[in-house]
């Protein structure tokens, strides 16, 4: 218990910085302002908006699910919530992954640092227009 409140994984009790008390008194604050008067068709114009943002948000998720197809339903949504990311268990799985890292040897004297990027076998190729490989390039000309 932190403060009065039940600290949960992952949520605070606040929203964008805001408790419940300090949402409690804009509102109290909110009412005073409008007056009396004019509270039910404020009201009823945010209850509107409320419902436009609920099909909105109805609207993409059907989008989503027409142009994923079946996939939609495989992909685990908890596993994308940003409020997941702990970069200290991203390093630990990283570093106790199962997997051996490459071993990369060591170059031999005898063999050049740098082999040329068109190899002799594929000059007689150029030449004719076979080679269908990247286009050659020279690392000494610039």
């Amino acid at each position: 218990m932190l403060d009065g409140r039940v600290a949960t994984a992952g949520y605070s009790g606040s929203v964008f910085g805001l408790t419940p008390e300090k949402v409690l008194l804009i509102a109290v604050i909110a009412v005073l302002i409008v007056g009396p008067e004019r509270l039910p068709l404020y009201a009823s114009k945010f209850a509107d908006f409320i419902r436009w943002l609920r099909d909105l948000a109805r609207g993409a998720q059907d989008r989503m699910r027409e142009e994923m197809g079946p996939e939609f339903d495989d992909v685990d949504w908890k596993k994308l919530d940003p409020r997941q990311y702990d970069p200290r268990r991203i390093i630990k799985e990283a570093l106790l992954d199962d997997e051996p890292a490459p071993v990369l040897s060591a170059p031999s004297r005898r063999e050049p640092r740098v082999k040329p990027a068109v190899q002799p076998t594929h000059l007689s190729k150029l030449e004719s227009g076979e080679y269908s490989g990247p286009p050659p390039f020279d690392t000494e000309s610039t």
